[in-house]
């Protein structure tokens, strides 16, 4: 029987691609090819983060986690997205930091293979990381490196995860300098970009095992946790407060995605602040839901905590694949577009931005006393 009116499930486009010529851009393939299933998601992130995310008036967070940068992710992507302005401010683990900065340093890390005799590269002083090979001494080269850093004057005293980061590109900078090569690293880009970067679990890292040392000696640096907290949730609120938007990508899952999505129940739940939630919401993961992890939460889930704006929902996308084949092509894609972005600098912005956030804060305060 053939219905009077067609189903309103059937206004989408007819999927009839033409077949492939060889030579297609990024952007062409999938325009022309991604049409069903995770493909399909991703097409729908793409077209999310050119027509809507980055656009002027957008706050742009990126988590990150996952062995990205050892796998080259950092010099092939993420400096490129920095450096052209899509990136506004970033929530990582640890270990990404640790290994990006084996490429400013000049280190080796060398494609190898997932079944190599592991016995045999223990006793031969090779690390792996999956397909990743490198030697032992890239650990102890960055781990003098990092102690040396933050032996310097400037490192004793307690700051923001930000803070010590900023510093680090510009130590990675300078040592990069000094060798005569070229940094590819995303600490010393967001340094010149002024992007800030938080660890959520500094502590849970090589980086800080090398401080926790320091420590051991009467020196270093200390991370102030609940500056990383109350400066996340400045820049969302700065955004949301004064009619901007704000957007999370989210590469993985684990503590870098949940710290870029606490910001709005600290806004909300913990400030007692008016706010509605995140309004562009993009996951590349491997996770699933029903395990009940925050890996694989989606984002109607976290709508249900006030962190994506309900009126948003419609603007999210999560698409279940690899993020080392889902960010280069989002990548390319994106750069490809040519939209002019200017570097927010939101680094140079914190002390503003956090003296807006309290002064919202003391106003809400006294309103409640006033009641």
């Amino acid at each position: 029987m053939t219905p009077e009116k067609a189903s309103r499930w059937l206004e989408g486009e007819r999927i009839l691609p033409d077949p492939l010529r060889g030579g297609e851009s990024v952007r062409e393939l999938i325009d022309s090819t991604f049409l069903a299933y995770n493909a399909a998601r991703l097409h729908e992130a793409a077209r999310l983060l050119t027509e809507r995310i980055m656009r002027e008036g957008v706050t742009v967070g990126l988590s990150l986690s996952g062995a990205l940068t050892p796998a080259g992710l950092g010099a092939s992507c993420l400096i490129p997205l920095i450096e052209n302005g899509f990136v506004d401010w970033i929530s990582t683990t640890g270990a990404n930091l640790y290994h990006d900065a084996h490429f400013a340093l000049d280190l080796n890390l060398q494609r190898g293979s997932p079944h190599t005799p592991d016995l045999e590269l223990r006793r031969e002083g090779v690390i792996r990381i999956y397909d990743v090979l490198f030697e032992y001494d890239v650990l102890l080269e960055t781990d003098r490196f990092f102690r040396s850093m933050a032996g310097a004057e400037e490192f004793q005293r307690t700051m923001s995860s930000a803070e010590f980061h900023h510093l680090a590109g510009k130590y990675l900078a300078a040592r990069a300098e000094a060798l005569g090569t070229e940094s590819r690293s995303i600490l010393v880009s967001a340094w010149r970009q002024g992007v800030p970067i938080y660890a959520p679990s500094p502590g849970d890292s090589s980086i800080w095992m090398n401080m926790a040392r320091l420590a051991l000696e009467g020196g270093g640096p200390s991370i102030d946790v609940s500056a990383d907290v109350n400066e996340t949730a400045a820049i969302v609120y700065a955004a949301k407060s004064t009619g901007r938007r704000s957007a999370v990508v989210i590469l993985g899952g684990g503590a870098p995605k949940n710290f870029v999505l606490q910001t709005e129940p600290q806004i909300q739940e913990v400030l007692g602040l008016e706010e509605a939630g995140h309004d562009y919401f993009i996951q590349i993961t491997d996770s699933r839901p029903d395990t009940g992890g925050l890996s694989g939460a989606t984002p109607s889930e976290a709508m249900t905590w006030g962190k994506i704006d309900p009126e948003g929902l419609p603007d999210t996308v999560v698409c279940y694949t690899d993020t080392t084949i889902a960010l280069p092509l989002l990548t390319s894609y994106l750069l490809s577009a040519g939209i002019p972005r200017e570097p927010s600098r939101l680094f140079d912005r914190r002390k503003e931005l956090l003296a807006g956030l309290e002064a919202a804060y003391r106003t809400r305060q006294g309103a409640s006393v006033g009641l």
